[in-house]
């Protein structure tokens, strides 16, 4: 598989994920360090035409090839993963539709928690609306979405915090978009991973709205 990132002409989702206002840009040329993820290198958030693209690169994974998978209830939305063209690792790419993000049935959905039962940090209630699946050497993945959030659950080993569940803001250049999670392992010893959860406030999805529309 091609680099996305390299091949596809991007726009960067910043101020439209805070203020509602679309930016071609990372900012006013200063950025706001986000939490470190051990063995998680390239982090991004980005929107191409009318999809919202999460990718990252999975420095200690080694695949022979790639796969795309579509993602359950989401009929416009895939997840990708294929080596990593610039490093020994895994890329993982992750593409949502806003017209799946906009489509009300999802909200429908029985709501869940984190993998093995713990609360969702940062949501009131602990729940979001969701579908969970698994993938090749990715267990219990989750796709969260509120009336303002939407959310990935992705999983992870060896983050090194025990039991914790670790929380920061999550930016975009200068540009908070969100909060991202270290999850530790349950007392199971299991469900330890990366949650991103992405603010969808009301001026945030009309501006998207906005962005989707074009792509009809």
């Amino acid at each position: 598989m091609m680099n996305i990132l390299s091949k596809t002409k991007v726009l960067f989702l910043s101020a439209a994920l805070t203020a509602g206002v679309l930016s071609t840009s990372c900012g006013d040329g200063t950025s706001s360090s986000n939490i470190q993820v051990p063995g998680v290198e390239n982090m991004s958030v980005t929107l191409v035409q009318d999809n919202v693209l999460i990718s990252m690169v999975f420095e200690n994974l080694q695949l022979d090839g790639g796969l795309r998978y579509n993602i359950p209830k989401y009929p416009n939305s895939y997840l990708e993963i294929s080596p990593d063209l610039q490093s020994a690792g895994t890329l993982m790419a992750i593409s949502v539709s806003l017209k799946d993000v906009f489509d009300t049935k999802l909200q429908t959905l029985d709501p869940a928690t984190l993998p093995g039962g713990r609360s969702l940090p940062g949501i009131a209630g602990g729940r979001l609306p969701a579908v969970a699946f698994s993938i090749e050497k990715f267990k219990n993945m989750g796709f969260y979405l509120g009336p303002k959030m939407f959310g990935v659950f992705i999983p992870l080993k060896n983050l090194g915090i025990g039991n914790s569940i670790i929380t920061a803001r999550y930016y975009t250049g200068a540009n908070r978009i969100g909060n991202i999670s270290l999850v530790g392992e349950d007392t199971n010893g299991e469900n330890a991973g990366i949650l991103l959860l992405l603010d969808m406030n009301a001026s945030v999805k009309k501006s998207l709205a906005t962005v989707a529309k074009k792509f009809d």
